[in-house]
């Protein structure tokens, strides 16, 4: 029986609701005039609105060989800001590659830090333009054998990755 109501209640709420949405938009038509006024009216409305606005209809024409060099970012703000990351080769031995992507222009910090967190060496600091990125660095002489981690900071994002370095 409950039930029932509901469902009655419900379908009375739409077809109100309907009603009304009907009665808001027939307000704005002129049901009295006769069809020639009301095209007349509705033509001077839009030069009207042309006037007022100062927008062109019309685009200029596009040349068929033009080339935009421009990068577009079409990222949203609640996109994640760091992706993609890679370090390699694993184990390393005197060059490390790493290669992310950052959706929009950011300060990135690349750092390798011991198995106790303490920074050993910077790889990277400052800000880059969004896409993918790469950097390679030369570790010899510069890190001893054992494990490490890198870390990519990219505004309050990071990213840990384990290597081994022979």
């Amino acid at each position: 029986m409950v039930q029932r109501s509901t469902f009655v209640n419900s379908w009375f709420t739409v077809i109100v609701l309907a009603i009304a949405v009907n009665f808001a938009l027939a307000k704005g038509v002129n049901a009295q005039k006769s069809d020639t006024s009301y095209l007349r009216s509705l033509k001077s409305k839009a030069k009207t609105s042309y006037l007022k606005t100062g927008l062109h209809l019309a685009l200029p024409p596009l040349k068929p060989a033009a080339v935009s060099t421009a990068k577009i970012n079409l990222a949203r703000p609640d996109d994640k800001l760091l992706t993609n990351v890679q370090v390699y080769p694993i184990p390393v031995t005197d060059v490390i590659n790493v290669k992310y992507t950052v959706s929009r222009s950011a300060y990135v910090n690349v750092n390798v830090m011991d198995v106790l967190g303490n920074n050993v060496l910077t790889l990277f600091s400052q800000r880059v333009d969004f896409g993918d990125q790469s950097i390679s660095y030369n570790i010899s002489n510069k890190l001893s054998r054992g494990f490490y981690f890198i870390r990519i900071v990219v505004g309050n994002e990071s990213v840990n990755k384990r290597i081994s370095v022979l």
